[in-house]
């Protein structure tokens, strides 16, 4: 394989912490397997605010234009949450990164480790056996839509809207993916109220008919968040709304057992980028406690997604499996029976994942 440039973007909180490991972990793959990976590192979010004023500076999104992946970590600051007057926020850096770089496809695989039954507050017989993927729409709704004040502040708005292309190109991807799977589809919308929502259902239908040995199901959005609590394991690939998919990918977290643990891909026709949904949590920053595990496995889809490396994928996968089978934790996934001895910080987790690596 030639040599495939990676650019770091640790962001953030525990982004910077996180990060760190992951990228250990794919200097290990490249020396293991044989591979090439040259690295450089970009500024996003808050740290990029305090050091440019600019939450996504151009140098940033020229860096990941000429990159082949991006390992990202995290945007956010507690100093903007209680400020909604703040001009500039972090998350506007990841919003642009996400428009500019067209991606527009989520994709986030909520896969349970036997060994963390127990780290869920939901029942083991409900979860075992879980395996949903999500491809949630990025770069659409409300999140991208005009938004303002009127009637002297008093008023805010937010317009969501969706392009039949939009919808038809998300969905097309998400079904390619169930062919792989258990060839099932749910489409999550609320078109019984929202008006994109009807034109996200019309669409997918539409597709539908290209893929006759996908069995499609449509819920509205309330009726899938109770069934993935319920009854998770009906569930294989699921499409929705960019709005939709937040909420409901965060939710289905506590299938995995901890937001620590799951991993994604924000893909398009470009540079992808690969990420943990845990966030900033600035709450930890700095501690050496935070879970490495969701950045260890974003570096594997970036592995398999962007540069087609499956075994090399697998390969981290099963390291982490290793790892969790030995009974290692970190404190977010731990549980009274974890002995402290096996309770350990963000940079001793990533070591064991090496060592079986």
């Amino acid at each position: 394989m030639a040599t495939k440039h990676i650019l770091i973007v640790p962001g953030d909180g525990i982004g910077q912490e996180v990060t760190a490991v992951g990228k250990k972990v794919l200097d290990r793959i490249a020396a293991k397997f044989g591979h090439t990976f040259t690295y450089d590192e970009a500024l996003i979010g808050h740290v990029a605010i305090e050091a440019t004023g600019n939450p996504l500076p151009d140098e940033s999104l020229e860096k990941m234009r000429n990159s082949d992946a991006v390992l990202f970590g995290a945007v956010g600051h507690p100093k903007y949450d209680n400020d909604p007057s703040a001009k500039v926020r972090p998350e506007q850096g990841l919003l642009k990164m996400r428009k500019e770089l067209g991606l527009y496809a989520n994709l986030r695989p909520i896969k349970l480790f036997d060994e963390l039954l127990g780290a869920s507050s939901i029942k083991p017989e409900i979860l075992k056996g879980a395996d949903i993927l999500f491809f949630r729409e990025l770069t659409g709704d409300i999140y991208f839509g005009e938004k303002g004040r009127k009637n002297d502040g008093d008023t805010a708005y937010d317009i969501a809207e969706y392009s039949r292309y939009e919808v038809e190109r998300i969905a097309r991807k998400a079904f390619d993916a169930a062919r792989t799977r258990r060839k099932k589809l749910c489409s999550v919308d609320k078109a019984n109220v929202i008006e994109t929502s009807r034109l996200w259902r019309e669409v997918v239908q539409k597709v539908a008919l290209e893929y006759p040995d996908v069995e499609v199901e449509h819920q509205f959005v309330d009726a899938t968040a109770m069934l993935l609590i319920k009854d998770p394991r009906r569930f294989d690939v699921v499409v929705t709304a960019n709005l939709f998919g937040d909420i409901l990918t965060d939710e289905a977290s506590q299938i995995a057992g901890s937001m620590g643990m799951l991993a994604s891909a924000s893909i398009g026709d470009g540079t992808g980028v690969y990420e943990p949904i845990h966030g900033s949590a600035h709450d930890i920053t700095g501690k050496g406690v935070a879970n490495p595990l969701a950045s260890i496995l974003s570096a594997a889809l970036l592995l398999d997604i962007s540069f087609g490396l499956k075994a090399e994928s697998e390969a981290v996968i099963s390291a982490v499996d290793g790892v969790l089978k030995a009974g290692f934790r970190t404190g977010d996934i731990a549980d009274k029976s974890t002995p402290a001895d096996k309770i350990l910080g963000t940079d001793a987790m990533g070591e064991e994942v090496l060592k079986l690596l």
